[in-house]
């Protein structure tokens, strides 16, 4: 028997109302609140919610020396057409080049890193 259940996951970042916005048009939603915790109620999904964090560091990936921290998997349909998506919103590739792959990982504009992953 559980002991909890997972309310929502929070990403720290510099600007929750812009970082809500990105994720908003990568997996639609609507945006709740402003100033310091944004909330995104994504149809159908888990909820996420953004909050500011004075002193924001972006995980860097891959370093051994500092971790990723988490990182989100989005499943999509079609992989170039998500990638010319993302981009266009902002996001930035870490290890996306290799096509043959199934899967690709990009920075959101706030620095987390993101994998696009075929269904």
């Amino acid at each position: 028997m559980a002991l909890a259940e997972l309310g929502v996951v929070v990403l720290d970042c510099p600007d929750p109302g812009a970082l809500a916005a990105f994720y908003a048009e990568v997996l639609g939603g609507t945006v709740e609140g402003e100033g310091e915790w944004v909330d995104l109620k994504v149809p159908g999904g888990q909820a996420l919610a953004f909050q500011a964090a004075p002193g924001f560091e972006a995980p860097r990936w891959p370093a051994p020396d500092r971790s990723q921290q988490f990182h989100l998997d989005l499943t999509v349909k079609d992989l170039d057409a998500a990638e010319a998506g993302v981009l266009a919103l902002g996001a930035r590739p870490l290890d996306a080049a290799d096509h043959s792959r199934t899967w690709r990982v990009y920075a959101d504009p706030a620095g987390h890193p993101f994998c696009l992953c075929a269904c």
